[in-house]
C-alpha cells in the first residue's frame, strides 16, 4: 500500500525490490520502536528514512538476493508434501508446463497434476514462510533446489517443447542460479560445484546440437570447431573446485561423464571404457535403470553392440522407461549394429512413436536408419 501511494506520486523507483524491502524493514523497526517491551532495547538505533533511495543493502545479513532462488528454497518447506515440492516449484517458478514436468520427471500428468494441487492444497493450510530460512534449514534444503536448476537445465538443454528442440535461454538461466547459490554461504561447497561444472560443459556444445534448420545433430555429428572453449575452460574449473574434499555425488559423476565428451578428441577417441565406469559409479549413487541404459551405449562404443546388449541382459525395465522412447532407441541401435534387423526395426518403430517432439522423432529416424513412413 506504501508503494501504490508513493510511486503514484514520484514515479516507479529503480529497483522496487530494494524500495518495498527498505520500506517493510523501517515500518517494522517503527512498530518495535513504538513496542514498549523493545523500546529500550531499539532506543539507541539510528533512525531510517522512508526513501525510494537505497543508502544501505536491503537485504538482511545472510538472505538469499534473488528473488526466484529465494523461492526455490521456499518451494522445499517441510510443511509441503515431499513429492509436491519439486514439482510445485517446476511449475510456479520455472514456468514448466505439466506435460513438460511429466516428461522430466518420468512420470503422468495425471499424476503430476494429483502432487499440485496437494501442494496447493497444503499452501492454504500450512503457514509456510515466505522469507528467506535459516542457513541450517537451507542447508537441509539445498538437494531439491540443485534438483530444480538440474532440471531446468536439463530442458533448455533438449526441450520438450514441440517447436523448440533447444532453448537456451533456460539453460543460461540455470547457470545464472547456481552461480548465484554457490556464492551464498548455503550452496557453496563441492556438490553445487559438481552441478555448475555440469551445465557448463554441456552448456559449451550448444552452438552445434543443431543445423541451419533446427534439427537435432548428434554428439558424433557435431562440429567440435564451433564447441564454446571459454564455457569448456569455466567447466573444468568448477569440476576442480568440485574435487575439493569428500564429496562424491551424482553430479560429480555426470560431470565427470560430461567432461569425458568435452575434451575427447574426437567421437572416435572418447574415453568410453572411463565413461562407463562412471556410469557404473553413478548407478550406485542413484540407481536407475535409466543409469544401466547410459552404461549400454559406452559399452557398445567400447566393446561392441553384443557386449551392451549383454549388460541389459537381466534388466526388467519399470514401466515409465518400457514405455520411453531412449529405451527402445537404445535397443534399436545396438541390435541393428548386431545384425538383427528384425529387432532393430521393431524398437525402432516404437522409439519414433513414443518421441515427444518433431525434431526428436527426426534424429531417431536418422540415427536408427528409419524412413518417415517407417520402414528401414
Amino acid at each position: 500500500m506504501s508503494a501504490l501511494t508513493a510511486w503514484l506520486e514520484r514515479g516507479v523507483p529503480e529497483r522496487p525490490t530494494a524500495w518495498l524491502y527498505r520500506a517493510a524493514y523501517n515500518r517494522l523497526v517503527g512498530w518495535l520502536r513504538q513496542d514498549r517491551g523493545r523500546g529500550v532495547a531499539l532506543a539507541g538505533s539510528p533512525p531510517l528514512e522512508d526513501d525510494e533511495d537505497d543508502p544501505a543493502s536491503p537485504f538482511f545479513d545472510g538472505e538469499l538476493r534473488d528473488e526466484l532462488l529465494r523461492m526455490l528454497f521456499v518451494c522445499g518447506d517441510d510443511a509441503l508434501p515431499p513429492d509436491s515440492r519439486l514439482v510445485l516449484a517446476l511449475k510456479t517458478l520455472c514456468g514448466f508446463g505439466v506435460g513438460e514436468i511429466a516428461r522430466a520427471l518420468f512420470t503422468t500428468e495425471a499424476n503430476v497434476h494429483k502432487r499440485l494441487t496437494r501442494a496447493r492444497d497444503r499452501l492454504r493450510d500450512a503457514a509456510v514462510e515466505l522469507t528467506s530460512p535459516a542457513l541450517d534449514v537451507a542447508r537441509a534444503r539445498l538437494p531439491g533446489v540443485h534438483a530444480v536448476l538440474y532440471l531446468l537445465f536439463n530442458e533448455g538443454y533438449l526441450s520438450s517443447h514441440a517447436e523448440h528442440a533447444v532453448r537456451r535461454e533456460l539453460c543460461d538461466e540455470a547457470i545464472r542460479l547456481g552461480t548465484l547459490l554457490a556464492q551464498h554461504p548455503v550452496g557453496d561447497g563441492p556438490e553445487t560445484a559438481a552441478l555448475l561444472a555440469l551445465m557448463h560443459l554441456h552448456g559449451a556444445r550448444l552452438a552445434a546440437r543443431q543445423d541451419d534448420a533446427g534439427a537435432l545433430i548428434l554428439l558424433e555429428d557435431q562440429d567440435r570447431s564451433r564447441w564454446d572453449q571459454e564455457a569448456l575452460a569455466e567447466g573444468a574449473r568448477w569440476l576442480a573446485r568440485s574435487a575439493q574434499g569428500a564429496t562424491f555425488t551424482r553430479y560429480h559423476a555426470e560431470a565427470g561423464i560430461a567432461a569425458e565428451h568435452a575434451f575427447a578428441p574426437s567421437f572416435a577417441q572418447t574415453r568410453w571404457a572411463q565413461i562407463a565406469d562412471l556410469y557404473a559409479m553413478l548407478e550406485r549413487l542413484a540407481p536407475s535403470p535409466l543409469h544401466t541404459l547410459h552404461r549400454a551405449v559406452a559399452i557398445a562404443e567400447w566393446q561392441g553392440p553384443l557386449a551392451a546388449l549383454a549388460a541389459l541382459a537381466d534388466v526388467a525395465p519399470p514401466t515409465w522407461l518400457a514405455g520411453h522412447h531412449l529405451w527402445d532407441a537404445v535397443l534399436s541401435d545396438l541390435h541393428r549394429r548386431a545384425g538383427d534387423h528384425a529387432r532393430a526395426r521393431h524398437h525402432g518403430a516404437l522409439a519414433v512413436d513414443a518421441a515427444p517432439t518433431p525434431a526428436v522423432k527426426a534424429a531417431l529416424r536418422r540415427r536408427l536408419g528409419i524412413t518417415s513412413d517407417g520402414a528401414p
